[in-house]
């Protein structure tokens, strides 16, 4: 009988990791961690399920998007606006601050059927950078450049009302069921048909993949997995400015999947954790603010590093530890 709990099952490791961040919370009610630590991890779990999105749209469709923050932004408005301004339930706003967004991503989508590459990028730009307008300018929508303030934190299901330590546990369960859903639909057919898709759409013609719905599908999945984190990130943190859905915020998440490994769940977030909580907690220090200027710098210096000695990101050079040691373990059992 297969045992069910073999430690080699990715879904245990993502249960794993999830218990990892909850245990934050114990450790700063224990004193031994700092309340700011919720914030930085808190990010860092909304950052992977943004990141995730776009990886699965580049590293398994090989379609761009720099439009991220603007479809994150947009999620974060309606579902401040629905929650604070209106009064409506937090499930309510979840559900419309996450379809709205996708709708609008599908139609990007049928663009991404005629432009390809560096104009699909621009295009997604483009779109962002409009968003970020509507941002600054629907004052009755979003206060404008001032941004927007939410009140609280949100009732769950009506009767649970959260505080930071329980609007982080949620990120924690939401992080751990995103990663399990895109485990399960990348390691089937949708994985194996964007794969072939991302080699030539000719070839995945002719295997019988339907480029049309695979292409409209990524665009869906990536904007709702940003819209998700647009939601978590302003009942996260009660804030949402145009300032902060820019086209930086977008390439940091482009940044986090090159580091991190294309086509990989625990590489995105392994390149979440270096790119900004690693740089939020030692290069952050109020002690020392000369280090805050050097973040940018260390960034940029690992992108390069990675591109050029593990282009595959850093959960490739994990990989290729792993396959070293049972090399050599094979090669001593076959010699004793």
């Amino acid at each position: 009988m297969k045992n069910k709990f073999n430690l080699n099952n990715p879904k245990l490791g993502y249960l794993l990791i999830g218990l990892a961040f909850a245990s934050v919370v114990l450790l700063v009610n224990m004193g031994v961690a700092k309340v700011s630590y919720l914030n930085v991890f808190g990010a860092t779990m909304i950052y992977t399920i943004v990141a995730l999105g776009l990886n699965l749209l580049l590293g398994y469709s090989g379609l761009i998007s720099l439009g991220t923050a603007g479809f994150m932004g947009l999620a974060a408005y309606i579902s401040g606006f629905i929650v604070d301004k209106s009064g409506l339930p937090f499930e309510l706003g979840v559900i419309a601050a996450i379809v709205i967004p996708t709708l609008l991503g599908i139609i990007v989508g049928f663009i991404s059927l005629k432009i390809e590459g560096i104009y699909l990028a621009i295009a997604t730009l483009a779109i962002s950078e409009i968003f970020r307008e509507i941002f600054i300018q629907l004052d009755w929508f979003t206060n404008g450049s001032a941004g927007m303030i939410i009140k609280s934190y949100p009732k769950l299901l009506g009767v649970f009302q959260l505080d930071q330590k329980g609007m982080y546990l949620l990120i924690c369960v939401v992080m751990v069921v995103v990663f399990i859903l895109v485990h399960s639909l990348t390691n089937g057919y949708l994985g194996r048909s964007l794969n072939t898709m991302r080699s030539s759409d000719p070839a995945a013609r002719a295997m019988g993949v339907n480029v049309f719905s695979q292409k409209i599908f990524s665009f869906a999945l990536a904007t709702a997995l940003a819209a998700l984190g647009g939601v978590l990130y302003v009942h996260f943190f009660r804030n949402s400015a145009p300032t902060t859905w820019t086209l930086n915020l977008s390439l940091t998440f482009l940044a986090i999947i090159v580091v991190g490994g294309f086509r990989s769940i625990s590489g995105t977030l392994l390149g979440a954790l270096l790119l900004y909580a690693f740089t939020e907690i030692f290069f952050k220090n109020p002690a020392y603010p000369f280090l805050s200027n050097l973040t940018p710098i260390i960034q940029g210096a690992l992108m390069i590093i990675f591109v050029i000695f593990w282009p595959n990101g850093i959960a490739s050079f994990f990989t290729n530890l792993k396959h070293r040691i049972l090399a050599k373990r094979a090669e001593k059992g076959a010699k004793s």
